[in-house]
């Protein structure tokens, strides 16, 4: 699992980026979601990793 948290703004983002974190859950600043660590997964959290703080966690739910 991977915890992901929203950490700068996304206004005046390119609409690209903003459908990224909308499709992971991150709508408002500071907000964690958690999810899967999925290859797809990654590949987001990668195109906005300027944005976003991610964390491993150990948990296989």
């Amino acid at each position: 699992m991977l915890k992901v948290t929203l950490k700068k703004s996304m206004i005046g983002r390119p609409e690209k980026q903003r459908q990224i974190l909308r499709g992971m859950g991150l709508t408002k600043l500071n907000r964690t979601v958690e999810l899967k660590d999925t290859p797809a997964i990654r590949g987001m959290v990668n195109a906005v990793s300027h944005m976003v703080d991610m964390e491993e966690t150990g948990d296989a739910t």
